[in-house]
């Protein structure tokens, strides 16, 4: 009876796997079919950056000699945006770099001889939906050639290669997700933030924003980040991410510092002047520096009203406020500060209340 129960099983297991195999066979042969390959894409927070440090590596790429592609507005008989690619490029030496922070889409192919793809773009430009694109040129860079956009806003979008053409179709980040949020790490190049002992600020709430992501990533929620690495947007830029997102949340990430070195603790500073029913600025801010204080067992200060100095949070349109992490001046929180059980601890702070947040 058993060995009879063994050889139905093993029958249910070989028509199992005879039907997975003949539906893996059909999905490959239908994309074979119609050439359809989705291309690999990453998102600015992703990016990784050759360089940073200096004012220069962290403003918009300036092309010297700028190589403009032709645009043709006049063909809008589909929802793509459609970029020609030369014969020779491969799907998979394409890349799709989303720079929602300089509202730029970067198109890069790799190539061990890039400059023999510069004619091609002399005389081929790109047509179809061109609503959400202003203007596209390309250059070279080593191995690669990038073809960068400049866009309308700050865009999601899908993408296929199909017969050397890439289509990418744009919509708008609340089209594909449900769940946004902000996380504005503060300061950044020459804006150090407090400074203490050669350590600063700036690399501190960039830590914790690093141990925020990579824990927000594993859930259903977009997260967009100001920066992820050494680089400053304005204030009016990170403002601008979080209304043309419509984020649900903007959290802003800071250190304290003060002349008295005693001082130490965690403050969570709202916006006083955007008020929404239900759950808003001043919501936000007590829940960050309760989960906060309560990941670090520390001492919280309480909430303070957004100051004339405080521009992120004293203009953004949506639910917005900053927790400060601690007194980089004080001697103890100082050495806290640059442990990463400690920086942990903060970013499971911040994640707590973003998942609790949308409990609200």
């Amino acid at each position: 009876m058993q060995q009879e129960r063994q050889n139905n099983l093993m029958k249910r297991m070989a028509v199992y796997c005879l039907v997975f195999v003949a539906t893996a066979m059909s999905a490959i042969l239908y994309y074979s079919a119609n050439k359809i390959i989705v291309v690999a894409d990453v998102a600015q927070d992703e990016v990784v950056q050759e360089s940073a440090g200096s004012e220069e590596s962290t403003e918009k790429a300036v092309v010297v000699d700028k190589n403009n592609i032709s645009i043709d507005r006049d063909s809008q008989n589909t929802k793509y945006f459609c970029i020609p690619l030369p014969e020779d490029v491969k799907a998979e030496e394409v890349i799709i770099e989303n720079h929602y922070m300089d509202r730029e889409l970067w198109v890069n192919i790799t190539h061990k001889n890039p400059h023999e793809h510069e004619k091609f773009y002399e005389t081929n430009g790109v047509y179809g939906n061109c609503e959400s694109v202003t203007e596209g040129h390309f250059d070279v860079e080593k191995d690669r050639m990038c073809l960068r956009f400049d866009l309308t806003g700050v865009y999601e979008y899908h993408s296929i290669f199909e017969d050397n053409t890439l289509y990418v179709e744009f919509m708008t980040p609340k089209e594909v997700y449900d769940k946004i949020i902000v996380v504005d790490p503060a300061y950044g190049l020459q804006e150090d933030g407090v400074l203490s002992n050669e350590v600063s600020a700036k690399d501190i709430t960039l830590e914790v924003a690093k141990a925020v992501k990579a824990k927000l990533d594993n859930t259903d929620i977009k997260v967009y980040y100001t920066r992820m690495d050494d680089s400053n947007p304005s204030a009016e830029n990170r403002v601008e991410l979080a209304a043309a997102t419509k984020a649900d949340l903007l959290i802003r990430i800071e250190v304290s510092g003060d002349a008295n070195t005693k001082l130490y603790g965690t403050e969570a500073v709202y916006n006083s002047r955007f008020f929404i029913p239900g759950f808003g600025s001043v919501e936000l801010a007590d829940l960050l520096e309760r989960e906060v204080v309560t990941a670090i067992s520390g001492k919280a200060n309480g909430l303070l009203e957004a100051g004339e100095e405080d521009e992120v949070i004293s203009n953004a349109t949506v639910p917005a406020a900053a927790i400060k992490v601690g007194y980089l001046t004080n001697g103890q929180e100082f050495i806290l500060l640059q442990r990463e059980d400690y920086i942990q601890r903060i970013a499971e702070g911040i994640y707590q209340t973003v998942m609790k947040a949308y409990e609200e």
